[in-house]
This record gives C-alpha cells, sequence and structure tokens, in this order.
C-alpha cells in the first residue's frame, strides 16, 4: 500500500491540531514541529498540516485561500452512516463548518466539513453492494424490486 500525505495550509498550527485531534486523528511527534503537524488518519493516510507561511516554501504557485476558493476536497469513507454524522458532530464541536446539507443518494450518504481554516473534507458511507457493483447496480435491483 502506499501512504497518501495530504498537505493543507493553516493560519494556526495549534487550533489545527485541537480540531483533527477532536475528529479522533492521532499526531506524529516525529513529523511535528513548530510549522508543521503530522496528522495521522490511518497507518496509510496522514495529512500535514503547515503553517501558510511554511506551505509557500514548497511552491512558486500562490497558496490559496481556502475560505475563498476550493481546489481540492479530499473524501473519507466512513462504515456506517452513523459514523459518517458522528465525525461531523465532533467537527462542527472542535470549530468546523457544515457548507451544505448531507447528500443521500440511497447507496451513498454524504456530508461535507470545513476545517476552521476553510479546507474541505468529505465524509461517506456507500453501500456494501455499490462498492462492489457500482452505483448503477444498486439502482438497477432497487427498480427491479419494486
Amino acid at each position: 500500500m502506499t501512504k497518501v500525505f495530504v498537505n493543507l495550509p493553516t493560519a494556526d498550527l495549534e487550533r489545527s491540531k485541537a480540531f483533527y485531534t477532536a475528529l479522533g486523528c492521532d499526531i506524529n511527534p516525529d513529523f511535528t514541529d513548530e510549522n508543521a503537524a503530522c496528522i495521522v488518519w490511518s497507518e496509510d493516510i496522514f495529512f500535514m498540516v503547515l503553517k501558510r507561511e511554511f506551505f509557500s516554501t514548497f511552491t512558486d504557485k500562490p497558496i490559496a485561500d481556502p475560505n475563498e476558493s476550493l481546489q481540492v476536497s479530499v473524501a473519507l469513507s466512513r462504515d456506517s452512516r452513523e459514523e459518517v454524522d458522528d465525525i461531523l458532530a465532533k467537527g462542527l464541536a472542535a470549530g468546523g463548518a457544515e457548507p451544505k446539507p448531507a447528500q443521500d443518494y440511497g447507496f451513498m450518504y454524504s456530508r461535507d466539513l470545513d476545517d476552521p481554516d476553510g479546507n474541505s473534507l468529505g465524509f461517506l458511507y456507500m453501500t456494501p453492494e455499490a462498492v462492489e457493483n457500482g452505483p448503477d447496480h444498486v439502482a438497477e435491483q432497487s427498480t427491479a424490486s419494486v
């Protein structure tokens, strides 16, 4: 398995660390200092939350303000609709914002959460049937049983 590192800018590193630990993530101290924090989602998925000034040393492009524009939204799956709702509740209590209502497609349930810097996260649950066979197959089964 390839490790996934997502780099996100932050205006307040301590606030970001508090937000992500409130979601249930750990901080890897080996890759955390005064400029950045390594947020551990799993043994293969990490967010590097970087102070904006430090983040800018990795590119010649301007760093977008995630409160004003969206370049990427990172989506993470959960094992149930309840887990989606639970992590959203934790994120909202920790200073995050839900930019739009939950989306329920029958085979997939998703909710978006902006961290305190405006970085966009998505959390979703997809039925095992949709994961295995695709959403069209689930829709076909639903209409066939009517």
